[in-house]
């Protein structure tokens, strides 16, 4: 199960897809169960089925800045906190991204989809 985890953490570098499911699986490396060991089959299964995506960066592309934010209200069932996550382009590439669960628990999607665009404000900022 480690060196499964281990693979897939080294290529989430270059398919951020997969990310937040890899790192969800990689909290459970100390002892993992059967339904963990089936959830990292799937994400291999889901590779294996998109071999063609992935990072590209084109040679001649615009330096257009264009940032974008989603959360899932309640999405993580253990203690029910929201997931916030956001990308950043310049032209067509993606220089910046991230999905992770929120600090706060919130009592609403508005307030989920806030706090998530206040991460990708600060993330344009940075």
């Amino acid at each position: 199960y480690r060196s499964m985890i281990g693979s897939l953490l080294y290529l989430t570098a270059s398919r951020p897809d997969i990310l937040f499911s890899v790192c969800l699986c990689a909290r459970f490396q100390a002892c993992p169960k059967e339904s963990h060991l089936h959830a990292v089959k799937c994400i291999f299964k889901y590779l294996a089925y998109t071999p063609t995506l992935g990072l590209w960066y084109p040679r001649k592309s615009s330096f257009d800045l264009h940032t974008y934010s989603d959360a899932d209200f309640g999405g993580y069932k253990v203690d029910r906190k929201s997931t916030s996550g956001t990308c950043q382009f310049l032209g067509n590439m993606l220089i910046s991204w991230f999905s992770k669960k929120q600090n706060s628990v919130a009592i609403s999607t508005t307030e989920a989809e806030y706090i998530a665009a206040g991460s990708c404000c600060a993330q344009v900022m940075w």
